[in-house]
């Protein structure tokens, strides 16, 4: 759009022209305005100085906004990455998890690995072997393990909502066991985990 020839003091005021009320220049802007005229040797007050004063705000105004503008997208942009960094970090862990859990039941060696960093506690692989096999440790720690698991007065859960078995009746898997889905069969391990540890004081007492 071409600009106007005509001098400013001879074109109407655009505020009046969209119906709007005149803005005024506040006195540091008018001391502003004044100061100029004199430096241009203009007499004051003058449309010329007011109008270059006025524009002034309007710049300032248009960089503020621009500045609050940018502000708020790098606070945006910031929680993005944020957001972003959080589900990489949880996905991560996830995967970690999965390495950790071995999918038929137990833990895997990075995941004993994993639990003797984490809780200090170094665990060992389940007794799979035959009763006949076995030393006396290794009776008792099974012993242990199937009447700790599946002996206790009220049973966790053995199937989830979809009848697959939850991770605590795959648990029997680790130890050689076949996994129960009734607490019927988890009775049975934990009957035969008393008779291992019945064997194994049996042992002990003979020396």
């Amino acid at each position: 759009m071409a600009k106007s020839s005509r001098a400013p003091w001879k074109r109407q005021n655009p505020r009046k022209r969209a119906g709007k009320a005149s803005k005024h220049l506040s006195p540091a802007q008018k001391s502003a305005a004044k100061a100029r005229a004199r430096r241009a040797g203009r007499r004051y007050p003058n449309l010329v100085d007011n109008m270059r004063m006025a524009a002034k705000k309007t710049s300032k105004s248009k960089s503020k906004a621009k500045s609050s503008k940018a502000k708020k997208s790098t606070k945006k942009s910031a929680k993005k990455t944020r957001k972003r960094t959080a589900k990489t970090a949880a996905k991560a862990k996830r995967r970690a998890s999965a390495k950790e859990k071995d999918p038929r039941g137990g833990l895997t060696a990075a995941g004993r690995k994993a639990f003797a960093r984490k809780q200090g506690a170094h665990l060992r692989p389940g007794v799979t072997k035959k009763a006949s096999e076995m030393t006396p440790q290794e009776m008792r720690r099974k012993g242990s393990w199937a009447v700790r698991f599946y002996g206790r007065a009220k049973l966790p859960p053995l199937v989830d909502a979809k009848g697959q078995p939850t991770r605590h009746a795959l648990s029997a898997h680790a130890w050689g066991e076949p996994v129960p889905r009734t607490v019927a069969a988890a009775r049975r391990i934990a009957a035969k985990g008393e008779r291992l540890l019945a064997r194994y004081r049996r042992t002990k007492a003979r020396g």
